[in-house]
């Protein structure tokens, strides 16, 4: 009876969690269908490389698409030197008991509760209005030059709101590695930095990776941190300098679906916009699962 019974309860849970797999599955295939049934159509060439005209309801989405490019890039050189660290220092280096790296896994914890909104908020009052003045007065500038919105602002802002990503991820990817390779190192005479430099990261190295484009992947999606950062309602020119405004996909987007005075006209590049936001997400997330299994097929064949 007993033996019967935690069979049942194991078939219901494997049934509840199969269900659950596939409702989810079948809402993201839907989602798809609809984006691509919509926009594809209208995905081109002209459509990549042209800018916005007519009231963007005709042109293309380049200034958009380079705009993400060029903020995404510029947040990565920013989260990932500070978050490799600050996780290296958690996991290598803090003892267990210290206040400091509880005060900072405290932090990261909060980090990533934070409404992105906040993190917009943030970015404008700190980066813009208290550096972006501050760099004003010392430099002589009588005219807003770093004290305005900028892709340089909206970078800093998006590493801030990836750094919890990149944090945990390296942590994590630091804890896989076998704490018998440190001890060997070590016994061999090798220094503790020695040891991190030439055992642990290279080891650590895929999941690193993966954390850093999963971080891309999700800060080329935010739209609220960058509206008072640094993202442009219209916008055709390509920022030239750092304090220069952008367009974003994410942002042009929103505008699409909001603020066009032909909705029925704007509707297939909202759809195509849409579609190519999806794919260069899609993208970054597959060139993620590429590097770790060939730094992991690396490491392997090291071995």
């Amino acid at each position: 009876m007993k033996h019967a019974t935690r069979k049942v309860v194991g078939l219901s849970l494997v049934s509840l969690t199969g269900l659950a797999a596939f409702v989810m599955v079948a809402m993201l295939a839907l989602i798809l269908l609809d984006v691509v049934r919509g926009g594809w159509s209208h995905v081109s060439w002209q459509f990549l490389s042209q800018a916005p005209s007519d009231g963007m309801m005709g042109g293309g989405i380049f200034p958009a698409l380079f705009g993400t490019a060029a903020l995404t890039l510029l947040m990565t050189l920013a989260v990932m030197p500070v978050g490799v660290l600050t996780a290296v220092y958690l996991h290598e280096y803090a003892r267990p008991s210290s206040l400091l790296a509880r005060a900072v896994r405290v932090a990261v914890a909060n980090l990533a509760g934070v409404p992105s909104i906040v993190f917009g908020l943030f970015g404008l009052g700190f980066f813009i209005l208290f550096v972006g003045k501050g760099l004003d007065h010392a430099l002589g500038y009588e005219e807003l030059h770093w004290a305005q919105p900028g892709i340089l602002w909206a970078s800093l802002t998006l590493a801030v709101l990836t750094l919890p990503v990149v944090i945990v991820s390296t942590e994590e990817a630091l804890r896989a590695v076998p704490q018998e390779q440190r001890t060997a190192s070590l016994a061999l005479g090798a220094t503790q930095s020695q040891t991190l430099a030439r055992v642990v990261l290279p080891g650590a190295l895929p999941g690193i990776l993966t954390g850093a484009v999963l971080a891309v992947s999700r800060g080329a999606g935010e739209v609220a941190p960058i509206l008072f950062t640094g993202a442009a309602y219209f916008l055709p020119d390509l920022p030239t300098s750092l304090n220069s405004q952008f367009m974003h996909l994410g942002y042009h987007t929103y505008v699409l679906a909001t603020q066009s005075p032909d909705v029925e006209a704007t509707r297939p590049l909202l759809y195509a916009t849409v579609l190519v936001l999806l794919l260069l997400t899609f993208a970054l997330n597959l060139v993620a699962v590429v590097i770790r299994t060939r730094t992991r097929r690396k490491a392997a064949a090291g071995h």
